[in-house]
């Protein structure tokens, strides 16, 4: 049985500081941004970026899929933190309100995924993602805060018609509008 050894530390710092680096220079430079100037933003070689991603659509999912990690563990946060009491609409508000804002600071990087096709295995962690947001709708419906027929694919749909190209003050007032179709007790306050 071959089993993969573990990356080393230093190999692990590096890969973090290129993941930084690559969200870093495709969110100023674009798609286009150069492998060289993520290897130099990152402070490793170029032969280093390129034995952790051997190709820019690599780099690419691998920030996507990080990106992806962390908006599941702060659902999955948020879910834990309604299966200790907290309020599941207060919760799922808030939590809605920084996926917009994650995604709004991201979406050059996404667009730069689209456009060189890069998945990067973000799947378990849209699902771990999906698992939680069930849970918080689940709560919120007991509390009687949330239509009964709301899914989470409701919630990815209007998700997606965010508008991350706008400006804070817009991404608020669209929260304000988006969330009050999905309750049944008014609008709740970010």
């Amino acid at each position: 049985m071959d089993r993969a050894r573990p990356m080393r530390a230093d190999a692990v710092r590096n890969r973090a500081r290129i993941l930084s680096a690559a969200r870093e220079q495709i969110t100023l430079l674009g798609p286009d941004a150069p492998m060289d100037a993520i290897a130099e933003a990152a402070g490793v070689a170029v032969g280093t970026l390129y034995r952790h991603f051997p190709t820019k659509t690599d780099l690419v999912g691998a920030v996507i899929a990080e990106h992806t990690a962390r908006m599941a563990a702060d659902v999955e946060a948020a879910a834990d933190r309604v299966d200790g009491g907290a309020g599941a609409l207060a919760e799922i508000t808030a939590l809605v309100h920084r996926v917009v804002e994650s995604a709004a600071a991201d979406r050059t990087v996404k667009a730069a995924a689209r456009e060189l096709g890069a998945t990067g295995g973000a799947r378990p962690y849209e699902e771990r993602g999906g698992t939680a947001m069930g849970r918080l709708i689940a709560a919120a419906r007991a509390e009687g805060d949330l239509h009964p027929d709301v899914t989470v694919e409701d919630f990815l749909l209007l998700l997606a018609t965010a508008p991350t190209d706008q400006g804070p003050a817009v991404r608020r007032r669209w929260l304000e509008l988006f969330l009050p179709g999905l309750t049944t007790r008014g609008r709740p306050t970010a």
